[in-house]
């Protein structure tokens, strides 16, 4: 199987969504300004887009956050999402995401890199070299947004 990875430009930000929306979203339509976002965050190279085809159909994403990190002193990468289409997984589409997230993480010198996942997804990352953090606990807070 012939999977290619590609760091989406840009100016494609717009070409992913439906496919951004069913994967992530649960066919629930991304706000136009959040897609400007996108746009913006990937133009600024704060954030990544990495997308997998096989013969010219997306069938997976990597969503990759750059950012210092003061502590360590050097950069920092943040895996904030990886999804493969279901009759694509366990084929190396997964791999085949984390291996470019990698490779381009040690191009531009960042030598940490986590993920946040759940329990039925830790194995796979796990496999491909991903470790427990002991010690951290991933603590949240829903904020209530006003848009007018």
């Amino acid at each position: 199987m012939n999977i290619q990875v590609s760091s989406v430009a840009p100016e494609d930000v717009g070409s992913l969504r439906g496919f951004l929306e069913e994967a992530l979203r649960d066919g629930e339509p991304i706000p136009e300004e959040f897609v400007g976002w996108l746009r913006d965050a990937v133009a600024s190279e704060t954030m990544e887009i990495l997308a997998a085809s096989i013969e010219g159909r997306t069938v997976g994403v990597a969503v990759v956050a750059y950012r210092p990190n003061i502590s360590a002193a050097a950069d920092f990468a943040s895996i904030e999402e990886l999804y493969v289409s279901p009759w694509a997984r366990s084929r190396g589409v997964g791999r085949a995401l984390l291996d470019a997230a990698g490779e381009r993480c040690v191009d531009l010198g960042v030598s940490y890199v986590e993920v946040q996942t759940d329990d039925e997804a830790a194995g796979f990352y796990d496999a491909y070299g991903y470790e427990e953090e002991s010690g951290v606990r991933v603590m949240s807070r829903s904020l209530m947004i006003c848009r007018e």
